[in-house]
């Protein structure tokens, strides 16, 4: 038998984010503080470069955490 796997609910992203928002960023993080992937985001190719590349500026200046906080 197949595992059936519950439907999530898609994150959307606003129209204009930055670095600035952590908050919003926090929400495509993991509890362990890695960035949630595309397929399970449902963001698009594209989207989710962008959403990376600010996460990482984020994390650069210390509004993100790199490690999970115990």
């Amino acid at each position: 038998m197949q595992k059936v796997e519950p439907k999530r609910k898609k994150l959307t992203l606003p129209e204009n984010f930055s670095y600035k928002d952590y908050k919003e960023l926090s929400k495509f993080l993991t509890e362990r503080a890695r960035i949630i992937p595309a397929k399970r985001s449902g963001l698009s190719a594209k989207k989710q470069r962008i959403l990376s590349r600010e996460i990482k500026r984020a994390r650069f200046l210390g509004l993100l955490p790199y490690k999970p906080e115990l």
